[in-house]
């Protein structure tokens, strides 16, 4: 089955760096499959067919403390459970000059559509969904001041999730789309 692994908080700020090379072998250390790894702030395409989500992602962390010394906390989505979030992320939502758009990746234990009630989320200036595994967050970029979404880090719950943007997103499943092809 194919999996993206999503690490939180790697190479942000010059904080808990890791070499991606480092970082793919400690996967295959570990014996994950076809280890793939996109830019440098934690996505990790892999296959694995014999354990579940949760013991990979057990499984992940341990590798990357035993290897980098960081506790790095890793949320793991299969192919399936990412497509479902892709075909409820809006094709028009963009992450450029004139939108914002980012894709939060919710930890399991926060995973419900009640995540939503610990978010400041102004209508006004926010469109934000919540799909199975994810909060899809979606703003104008004239209005990011305005928006919620700047205060989602001094927020409890941000703590129980990882971002990405759109178009970090995008081509993460195109990666796995890749993989699943060639399986």
């Amino acid at each position: 089955m194919v999996y993206i692994a999503l690490l939180r908080g790697i190479n942000v700020g010059g904080k808990n760096k890791m070499d991606m090379k480092l970082l793919k072998k400690a996967f295959e250390r570990v014996g994950m499959n076809s280890v793939v790894t996109y830019i440098n702030s934690g996505n990790i395409i892999f296959t694995d067919n014999s354990q579940s989500r949760t013991k990979i992602s057990h499984i992940l962390e341990e590798a990357i403390h035993a290897d980098f010394g960081l506790e790095i906390k890793v949320v793991v989505r299969s192919f399936d459970d990412f497509k479902k979030i892709m075909h409820s992320l809006p094709d028009s939502w963009t992450n450029d000059q004139q939108m914002k758009s980012d894709v939060l990746f919710l930890w399991d234990d926060v995973n419900d559509e009640s995540v939503l009630d610990k978010l400041v989320i102004k209508p006004e200036f926010d469109t934000v969904k919540y799909v199975t595994g994810a909060i899809l967050w979606s703003v104008d970029r004239k209005n990011v001041t305005k928006s919620g979404m700047m205060k989602l880090a001094r927020s409890t719950i941000y703590q129980q999730m990882t971002v990405r943007n759109v178009n970090t997103t995008r081509k993460i499943y195109e990666l796995m789309q890749v993989q699943a092809e060639e399986k």
